[in-house]
């Protein structure tokens, strides 16, 4: 099986917008991008829109794709796009422990899943440290 999956990255004065996964999901109690799974007849920016909408209570604006990479998750197959988005409002977490602006910094100390370090690696953020490896 395949899917299509994105991440929304927001940065504002030089911090990214991230968010902490609650426990008891294959990537639980890490840190990520926000995003999610593109439902069947959305599009990568129908489903930014609609992940930011139910898992921070705020409307987003997406921009450019930046990057995009192949994943594995549980025996699926993942193709993840990620775009650059607006956030309006401020985000809630609704479906996370909490949410956060980070700078680059503090983005190489954290933990994020397989998936997230497409990103870091597009934006120039991982690090020797062997969680990204």
């Amino acid at each position: 099986m395949h899917r299509i999956s994105t991440s929304g990255i927001a940065r504002r004065k030089g911090r990214y917008f991230i968010a902490l996964r609650k426990p008891g999901t294959s990537i639980g109690e890490r840190w990520e991008f926000p995003g999610g799974k593109v439902k069947p007849g959305e599009t990568p920016e129908e489903a930014l829109k609609r992940e930011f909408q139910e898992e921070f209570n705020v409307l987003v604006r997406v921009g450019t794709r930046i990057c995009e990479g192949e994943f594995t998750n549980r025996d699926t197959s993942y193709t993840l796009y990620a775009y650059t988005v607006e956030i309006d409002g401020v985000p809630e977490p609704v479906e996370h422990q909490e949410c956060r602006w980070v700078s680059p910094e503090e983005i190489r100390s954290l933990d994020f899943p397989e998936s997230d370090r497409i990103v870091l690696k597009a934006l120039h953020l991982n690090s020797e440290d062997k969680r990204w490896k």
